[in-house]
């Protein structure tokens, strides 16, 4: 007996349950019914053959199996996007869908005049701006173009280095006109020091370049780098942010600059095949030049 493939409507429903973890969440997300979207996992569930979720007080829970499944309908996801988007961008004219890629910062900081200036121009563009700082897989096409903070390793892509961006420890003027200015590394420990609450690799490369830093005495924690310009803007305490933007600023002080100086590497990446196509050359090659603009301003 033949065996008749999944369509892929049942994979995008299956990724929709995994993330959201209940059917509702799912059908909210699809704009599809309850009923459907149970109807689409009865019948992947028939099509490979064992289970795929098990019910629980929390809602759906994932089995091995279908965390097994999940990178495949990930990159199914990826693959669809990126297909869209292709399509999207046919014809003479500068048009259609670009994903860009980049961090928390950057991506609320500095990028919307660029993206504005981008879209004035060419006005049938259309932008997705994935914000996250997490490094997005240009190979599977999570994203046509990326602005990263770490040098880009793969293969097949397109790498221009824009520079390094400093950072520095800034805190606002009402803060230290109530807590006094740190005159040495050692006197951060009597401040309300901002910092994060998960270290990753570019975090403990600076912790092993400044050992003094003690991250024991976080008065504020996050994972957020939003979070903790906002805090450092709002007078909380003292918490590291770029140069550039703190010099916006006239309020925030940038304190202990002999002590702790970062210069942040900045490179932009986009895949290869995409070189020669309209749309993401002429957003590549604004972004480039609107975010070297910046790093060279520091």
């Amino acid at each position: 007996m033949e065996r008749i493939e999944p369509s892929w409507d049942l994979y995008r429903t299956f990724l929709a349950v995994l993330r959201e973890g209940s059917l509702s969440g799912a059908a909210r997300s699809l704009g599809l019914t309850q009923p459907t979207i149970g109807r689409h996992i009865e019948a992947l569930e028939q099509a490979v053959g064992f289970q795929l979720f098990t019910r629980s007080q929390r809602g759906l829970a994932a089995t091995e199996a279908a965390l097994e499944l999940r990178p495949y309908a990930e990159a199914l996801a990826s693959t669809a996007g990126a297909l869209l988007r292709a399509a999207s961008g046919q014809g003479g004219t500068v048009k259609g869908t670009v994903r860009v890629s980049a961090s928390e910062v950057v991506s609320v900081e500095v990028l919307p005049p660029i993206l504005a200036a981008l879209r004035e121009r060419y006005p049938e563009l259309v932008i997705e701006l994935a914000v996250s700082n997490v490094v997005e897989d240009l190979l599977r096409r999570d994203a046509d173009i990326a602005v990263r903070m770490v040098e880009p390793s793969q293969e097949a892509l397109v790498v221009r280095r824009l520079g390094t961006i400093p950072l520095g420890m800034h805190a606002h003027r009402r803060y230290l006109d109530r807590r006094g200015t740190p005159k040495r590394f050692e006197d951060l420990a009597t401040h309300s020091v901002i910092g994060f609450d998960r270290e990753t690799p570019a975090l403990r490369s600076m912790l092993e370049r400044f050992p003094k830093f003690d991250v024991s005495r976080f008065a504020l924690r996050t994972n957020s780098d939003l979070a903790q310009l906002a805090a450092i803007r709002a007078g909380f305490g003292i918490g590291i942010c770029q140069v550039a933007l703190a010099r916006r600023d006239r309020d925030l002080v940038r304190v202990l600059p002999e002590a702790f100086a970062v210069k942040l590497g900045t490179w932009l990446a986009m895949h290869e095949n995409l070189r020669s196509t309209p749309r993401c050359r002429i957003v590549f090659d604004a972004l480039a030049a609107g975010l070297k603009g910046h790093v060279e301003r520091t």
